[in-house]
């Protein structure tokens, strides 16, 4: 009887393509170890890294997640994090969201927004939602935060994100500060959206958010390449602001526009 052909390199580098599991990787590089083929053999190698870093990746979610585990194992059934983007621009609003996740959501890459790339950013966006019980987003614009105050500002702008969520959290994860003004318990965590799923989902939906608002204003104020810079005072900012001087939506308590407007 003759031996089965083996397999060939293209159907095992399909297979290999298909697999995301770290247990499931690395048990088809241990098959693949045998094979006596220079190619089989640096595929194998190369499902051996992919399953560490999966396994890394899975470890670090886990993390991210560990603290919502705890709250929803002591009683919180619905638990919020809630973070703010744009409190360092020149112009355009401060956005908040508030983010209830599922239990058995599933966020592969989720992360500080920060540290992502658009791409991912509005990928993981769009799973955050579809994965939410619940999510607001809240704003508050530049003539606002000119009589609050920015810091006052970002926490009115995530006040309103919870007072915006369809039901009450029992539980609110902040990143960094405590929101007044809501009655539900809150654990301010410094870091957050790098420490916690929820706080990290949250300034997903945030900055994707504003970032939509400011490429929008682009084309309401041509010149001052908020579709770039979404707001900060980047150089080129900084200068077409000298140029052309502040707009409507510039916040004028900001020192670089408040220069430009005192008599």
């Amino acid at each position: 009887m003759t031996a089965a052909p083996p397999e060939s390199l293209a159907a095992l580098r399909a297979r290999a393509r298909e697999l995301h599991d770290p247990a499931a990787l690395a048990l088809f590089a241990t098959r693949l170890q045998s094979d006596r083929r220079a190619g089989a053999r640096a595929l194998a190698e190369a499902c051996a890294l992919r399953a560490r870093a999966a396994e890394r990746e899975q470890r670090r979610l886990e993390r991210l997640f560990a603290l919502r585990g705890e709250l929803r194992g002591a009683g919180a059934r619905l638990v919020a994090g809630v973070d703010e983007v744009g409190m360092g621009p020149l112009a355009g609003p401060v956005v908040a969201a508030a983010v209830v996740l599922r239990d058995e959501a599933r966020l592969d890459g989720l992360d500080d927004s920060k540290r992502l790339t658009p791409s991912t950013r509005a990928r993981l966006d769009g799973e955050i939602r579809s994965q939410s019980e619940a999510f607001s987003i809240a704003e508050v614009w530049p003539e606002e935060i000119d009589a609050l105050n920015i810091y006052r500002a970002g926490l009115e702008a995530m006040r309103r994100a919870v007072e915006g969520l369809a039901e009450s959290p029992d539980h609110v994860l902040v990143d960094a500060r405590t929101i007044p003004g809501i009655d539900a318990p809150q654990t301010a965590l410094v870091g957050g959206d790098g420490r916690d799923a929820s706080i990290a989902a949250a300034s997903v939906v945030a900055k994707v958010h504003r970032d939509a608002i400011m490429q929008r204003l682009d084309g309401d104020f041509p010149g001052y390449g908020f579709a770039r810079h979404k707001g900060y005072p980047t150089p080129d900012h900084l200068a077409a602001l000298r140029r052309r001087g502040p707009t409507p939506i510039h916040r004028r308590s900001f020192a670089p526009v408040a220069q430009l407007i005192r008599p």
